[in-house]
């Protein structure tokens, strides 16, 4: 039956998750100090770990294939510091909204609507790695803050303070757009 099926993978995405939270997440101390190191900036480091655990968890069906994941795991982070120290990003405010799409009464409306849907989309593209993966897993995959940053090996202010970022940006941009 379909509900079987789908209990089936809902158990099989909660075993997923129990394995890599018992063999990713005990990592996280020493990448995050190797991180630190690095940039010297507790929050870039802090953000840096999200990314790495967003990217181990969407590699998790690959990490059988790595010999060792705590030097693939070293490496990722590693290069994500390196970009990071290339594109300092300026910090943002925490204020973020939502975009919401209302119901539309007329064909002009819809079209409307509906490009601006496309272009809030081809915005949340253009952000960094790790707003655009947290903003995706949030609003499209309905992930809740607290699932991120279990996943994540973060906090929920992290995840959070991560999404503000995102939509403030993905907010400023849209707007600047239209006033152009």
């Amino acid at each position: 039956s379909l509900v079987g099926s789908e209990m089936c993978i809902r158990d099989r995405d909660r075993m997923e998750q129990e394995q890599f939270k018992k063999e990713i997440l005990p990592l996280r101390e020493k990448l995050f100090l190797y991180a630190r190191r690095l940039l010297d900036n507790p929050e870039d480091a802090e953000d840096i770990m999200q990314e790495v655990f967003l990217k181990l968890w969407y590699m998790r069906g690959e990490l059988d294939y790595y010999n060792n994941v705590m030097a693939l795991s070293v490496q990722i982070t590693k290069h994500l510091c390196l970009n990071r120290m290339k594109v300092r990003e300026r910090t943002e405010g925490e204020a973020g909204e939502q975009f919401f799409i209302c119901d539309a009464s007329t064909p002009y409306t819809q079209l409307e609507q509906k490009d601006s849907l496309e272009h809030v989309m081809r915005l949340i593209n253009k952000l960094p790695g790790l707003q655009q993966t947290i903003l995706r897993m949030k609003h499209v995959d309905g992930f809740e803050v607290e699932e991120i940053a279990g996943l994540t090996g973060s906090t929920p202010e992290a995840v959070r303070m991560n999404l503000s970022r995102a939509r403030k940006r993905v907010r400023d941009q849209f707007f600047k757009m239209q006033t152009l």
